[in-house]
This record gives structure tokens, sequence and C-alpha cells, in this order.
């Protein structure tokens, strides 16, 4: 009977809210940060856009394919058209009471009036000082004084299981808070070379974007940036930019108008298992250098193909993904010391940086896609395979199985063009195969010197 009346006892404990009176509360906090959190409005203006006379044939459609042939009979003549104007929405943060505000890149870019609204209900016109689409952040300012700045902190100490609190405008619902924790540190995304993410399961959904992450000592660790979803809301992982990375941004962006970042002038891959075994390593970590451009930094270093890339000027390089953030990081001009694995020992190599002037830093070399319905499986072309095949697009086979295998096409051949319309990307080459009423597709096949086109019939 005892027994029963601590049981008894435990569990009004925890109804009366014994065990919930352990968890964070975030009302001060609050309180206290809220009114450095801003809203944005922006308006993209009406505008005249020239088009290509699309009229065509004015055959009923017999397929999807077909539908939009049949709409352009439909479309004004070669010219120009009105196009309406736009409104977008976003959120942001002050990080001085002189009025310069962080928010997101792609919240701010090709609009014609940037809005910001402070929690006392004041409004003012923003300029955008500069923006950096790789990293997806920009910096703008009102002109307002004695403004409450948010306290920012330090992003690399940032620990995996950290509360975190995010104040946004998701769906336009200004100052709305959200709690999570950090579900990941140094995140990658796709299309994202530039930035370790942090990962939370705060709830983020459009309108958050350029929201500050706060940690519990109501310091800034992030700006609200991404979100994986399959519905276009919330579904529990969201990514913020780490705010060591946004402001380094910010501050050039505010000195000098525009970012500058490092190059090296190589292709990497990831270091698997297998390879780490192959080259005598004893764990699978750094990055397997592919190919060197010549002429680049790398080139100019002494750097070689095969060769695995283990530290950056001391720093471990423990995945090929890290590499591009490390030179991208650096000034260009300034001397690296790299690190490497060559031939069953150790070496290291001294290499002025260079300064990038495209996408390419360290590139990562592309993943294997899948194979798709045509039971191909596809990398794209690098710039110097592009100028040695002497083209100016196409996909590279890597694995051919099903139809493909059927129609001999082979590991190595160049995908140029699917159904007369040119392939300059993976994403091009899976979209023009995605039609599920597409039985068949004519691919213009490039091996050695020929080019020749192979007709598939496409699996379900």
């Amino acid at each position: 009977m005892k027994r029963w009346f601590v049981l008894l006892g435990l569990a009004l404990t925890f109804l009366s809210g014994g065990v919930s009176a352990q968890l964070p509360d975030f009302t001060d906090m609050v309180e206290k940060q809220s009114p450095t959190v801003v809203n944005i409005t922006t308006i993209q203006e009406a505008r005249h856009i020239r088009h290509p006379d699309l009229r065509g044939p004015s055959e009923m459609p017999q397929s999807p394919e077909d539908m939009f042939n049949f709409f352009r009979k439909f479309m004004p003549p070669e010219g120009e058209i009105m196009m309406p104007p736009s409104h977008g929405q976003g959120s942001g943060f002050l990080i001085s009471a002189d009025g310069y505000i962080l928010t997101n890149a792609h919240v701010v870019d090709k609009v014609d009036e940037v809005t910001v609204k402070l929690l006392d209900k004041r409004e003012f016109r923003a300029k955008v000082i500069g923006s950096d689409s790789r990293t997806d952040v920009a910096l703008i300012k009102i002109n307002a004084d004695n403004l409450p700045a948010a306290t920012l902190g330090d992003s690399s100490k940032l620990r995996v299981g950290e509360w975190v609190l995010a104040i946004g405008a998701p769906f336009g619902f200004e100052n709305s808070v959200t709690a999570g924790i950090v579900s990941a540190m140094g995140r990658s995304l796709p299309q994202e070379n530039y930035v370790p993410f942090i990962q939370t399961d705060a709830a983020v959904n459009p309108g958050n974007s350029g929201g500050p992450l706060f940690n519990m000592k109501g310091e800034v660790v992030g700006m609200n940036s991404q979100i994986f979803s399959r519905s276009g809301g919330y579904m529990g992982l969201s990514f913020a930019i780490p705010i060591n990375v946004a402001m380094d941004v910010a501050d050039q962006l505010k000195t000098r108008g525009s970012v500058s970042r490092g190059r090296l002038g190589v292709v990497i891959q990831e270091v698997t298992a297998d390879l780490a075994d192959s080259f005598g390593l004893k764990q699978a970590e750094g990055a397997l250098v592919a190919e060197v451009e010549a002429g680049s930094p790398a080139d100019k270093a002494g750097l070689k193909v095969s060769d695995i890339i283990l530290k950056y000027n001391g720093k471990p390089v423990a995945s090929s993904i890290d590499l591009p953030r490390m030179v991208g990081a650096t000034k260009p001009g300034s001397r690296a010391t790299l690190s490497l694995w060559r031939k069953g020992a150790m070496q290291e190599v001294e290499v002025s940086v260079g300064e990038i002037k495209d996408d390419q830093v360290a590139a990562a070399m592309p993943e294997k896609r899948k194979s798709n319905r045509a039971g191909l499986t596809v990398t794209a072309l690098t710039p110097e395979q592009l100028k040695s095949l002497k083209i100016s697009g196409g996909v590279r086979v890597e694995n051919a199985e099903g139809a493909a295998a059927r129609a001999g096409i082979q590991e190595g051949d160049i995908i140029l063009a699917v159904n007369n319309q040119d392939v300059n990307s993976v994403e091009d080459f899976n979209r023009l195969l995605s039609d599920p009423s597409r039985k068949r597709a004519a691919l213009l096949v490039k091996r050695e010197d020929n080019s020749h086109y192979v007709t598939l019939r496409l699996d379900k």
C-alpha cells in the first residue's frame, strides 16, 4: 500500500508541473529580444518584359507534352508584355543602434522597394547595402537612431541539443515565437558550399526567412534561412546560417559592397572507406583531389591528382565539404598551408590563395545521382571536361542499366540532348525524362568523336 501512495505522489507531482518546471522559460527573453526583430515587406513594381513570338500550331494537344504548344497561339506576338507588381515578405534583426539590419539575400534580391516595420509599429523605407547569394546574407539599413540592437553570440560554441528560439513573421504573422533544439551542426545543403548550416527543429515557415535564432542567453547564434519540406511548410527540419558566417559577410558588404573569397582551383571528392583503404589511410577523412585546374593556385603550388588534403592551415578537413568553406573564408593573396597524404606519406604544401571569380572555390565532385527511368546514372561535366570535349553542355554517363544498357549506352558516353532539347545539367536531363506519359525518348549521345541518336523505351 505504501508503494502505491509513493507512485500516486509521483504522478501528482508530474501532473502539477513538478517535472515541467525544469523546462526552459522563454518569456523574459522574448520580451527583451522581440524589439530587435523586424518585419520586412518588399515590392517589385509592374514592369514590361520582352518575349519572343511563341504563337504556333493550333492542333489540340495529344499529350501533356503538347499542352504548352497548344496554348502558344493564344499568346501575344513578339514584343512587350506587362508583368503585374509582386509582393514579398520576410524577417530580419537589428545589429546596430543606427539601423543596420541583417536578413536573407533572397528576401530583398531583385525588388524595387523594401519596407521595415518595427515592433512599435513604426515603418521605414530601407536601403539595400549589399547582398551575397552564395551565403544568402543581405545587409540593409534604415534611417533611425537609438534602436534596440540584438546581442550577437558565437555560433562556434553552439552545441547539439541546446535550446534555441526563433522569432519572425511566418506567413505574415508578425513577431511569432517558436522554440526547439539544435538538431545538428555543420549541415551541407545542395548548391550551398559556403555555409555550415545549423539544423534545428524550431518551427520555421515562409516569412521567417532572415529572422534571428537565439540561444538561451538571448544571443543571436544564427539567421533562419531554409526549411526542408515536401508540403511547402514546416516539417521539423529548419536550417539557419551561423551568425559568425553571416557577420563576416555583413562586414564585407558594409566596407566593400561585395564579398571576396579565396580559391584553389581543384575539383575534389569525398574520401570513402574503400578509397581510404586503397590509399593507405587509416580512416575515411579529407578531400581527394580529382582534378587540378591548369595555371591555378593549386597547380602552381604543385598539388597533384590523388592528393588527399587532410588539413588546411592546421585545421582538420573531416569531410570534402569542409574544404570549400575553409578556402572561401581565406583572404585572397594570403598564404595557406595544406597538409596532405601523397603516395603513402604526409607532406605539407604552401599555396598562395587566389580569388574566386565564378562558382568554384574547391568544387566538390558532383555526387552520383540515382538511376532514372532510362536506367541511367549521370553526373555533371566540369568546365575543364567541357573545354576538353569542345562542347558547351551535356552530362556524363556513370552507369547504364535497364533500357539504356539494352540500347547500348555505356559508361563514359556524353548525353547532349533529349528529344531535341539541349541538356546542360543533371537536373535538365532528369526533368526531360520525368513525364510519366512519355514512353520513348531520343537521346543524342557523343562517344569519342562521334555523335548519334539512341532511342530508348522508358521503364515505368
